[in-house]
């Protein structure tokens, strides 16, 4: 889903484009999911007339700050996207839709035309976005709930090694914790860990002061430079996790990434794993996908190694699992879940496995154990409510064997204390 730096980067593509310029046209998709408690028609009368004089952003929120309240919001869920017609915008690698043949999109959720004729557009073809009319954004949820912005609220190292030694949760769902830092979603927590060297599952109180520096020095590297190139990722360093972290299928990072290191600044943390001058090396190291805090996680085993007492089992997917489960990729808040039809699927298809389990006393509970993996392979969702994918329960016939056997064995056992 789209990070800090992808919304960063929307957010500067308003400010550069929209910023005191009077809306003239909106048009608001009759969806009840994405517009949020508002109708469009109030949306749309809100904002019509008045001028845009800043776009604001706290983590993964965004909104735009009009010549008067109430301001239009923008939570960007799992594909949400801003569209400057004529302008490149960055989007987020899995938001992306085709607004160059229909325009505006048939995604599109919030429109508007401004004076001199620009026009902007909100997409969301997933249907996690949220679109809102707020008077304050930041005195009312979510934004009121969000922890300090990645970018422009830094903890101090001091700060942030405290916070951490005061969690008991493990490393990876806790970056993922919009209330704890805000900004962080999947990929960026999977690349400052892997630059940090720290296993995702490692427990946050359990991080060496050294670790936590590393940490701290990474979050603070990864989400700049992305920011700095507007989040396009064809300009992160080669050597990031990032670019090998998409297909969810283990494999090896290349041997030698080609990347002319001496183009970054000295102090970037890569520079520490080179091998030759000039060069910037991964070792080839194996690439594993486990899950963590409930998300599909990135990591190389080699390099992030558990420390401690820790003796935490690695989960990673057999054939058999992987084949069955239907997974996404990416948060929002951090933690998204499939849409209507993905939802039906896993729906029908639990619901048939609950029924062949129930009947004629086979073992359900092999069953019920596989179909409880589909909530935790992918991205779980907090914006969300939980499926309502309840399993059925066995028929009584299994329990009712269960109990004839049971009662036989008794007696027979009777009969021989008589004899």
């Amino acid at each position: 889903m789209p990070e800090l730096p992808e919304v960063e980067a929307a957010r500067r593509a308003v400010e550069d484009n929209c910023i005191g310029k009077k809306i003239v046209k909106c048009i608001v998709a009759d969806d009840p999911k994405v517009i949020d408690g508002v109708s469009p028609s109030e949306l749309q009368a809100s904002v019509v007339g008045k001028t845009i004089v800043a776009a604001r952003r706290k983590g993964k929120n965004m909104w735009l700050q009009l010549d008067s309240p109430p301001f239009p919001s923008f939570q960007f869920g799992m594909a949400g996207a801003i569209y400057i017609k004529g302008v490149a915008v960055t989007k987020y690698k899995r938001s992306a839709v085709n607004d160059e043949e229909e325009w505006p999109s048939k995604y599109s959720k919030f429109f508007i035309e401004l004076g001199d004729g620009l026009e902007l557009s909100f997409t969301d073809k997933r249907r996690f976005a949220r679109v809102r009319l707020l008077k304050d954004p930041t005195s009312v949820p979510p934004i009121s709930e969000l922890g300090p912005d990645a970018l422009l609220e830094p903890m101090t190292l001091e700060e942030f090694t405290e916070s951490l030694h005061k969690k008991k949760t493990e490393i990876k769902p806790l970056l993922l914790d919009q209330s704890f830092i805000s900004g962080i979603g999947n990929w960026v927590a999977d690349e400052v860990l892997y630059q940090a060297r720290i296993h995702p599952r490692q427990t946050a109180t359990s991080l060496s002061d050294e670790s936590c520096a590393a940490l701290h020095k990474s979050i603070k590297e990864v989400i700049q430079y992305a920011v700095e190139v507007d989040a396009e990722c064809s300009c992160f360093p080669l050597e990031w996790l990032f670019h090998f972290r998409w297909g969810k299928k283990t494999g090896k990072i290349t041997l030698e990434v080609g990347a002319d290191s001496s183009q970054f600044p000295s102090s970037w943390i890569f520079h520490s794993r080179e091998k030759k001058p000039g060069k910037a090396f991964v070792d080839g190291k194996q690439i594993d996908f486990i899950t963590a805090g409930g998300r599909t996680t990135a990591y190389v085993p080699e390099l992030q190694k558990l420390s401690g007492s820790q003796d935490v089992k690695e989960i990673g997917k057999s054939k058999r699992q992987t084949s069955k489960k239907k997974s996404i990729d990416d948060d929002d808040e951090d933690n998204e879940k499939p849409t209507n039809g993905e939802e039906d699927d896993l729906g029908s298809l639990k619901s048939k496995k609950a029924k062949k389990a129930g009947g004629g006393g086979r073992k359900p509970s092999k069953k019920k154990s596989e179909e409880s993996d589909y909530d935790n392979d992918g991205d779980a969702g907090s914006d969300e409510n939980d499926d309502n994918d309840n399993v059925e329960k066995k028929k009584p016939g299994g329990k009712q064997s269960k109990k004839r056997v049971q009662s036989s064995q008794n007696s027979r056992n009777a009969r021989r204390k008589v004899k």
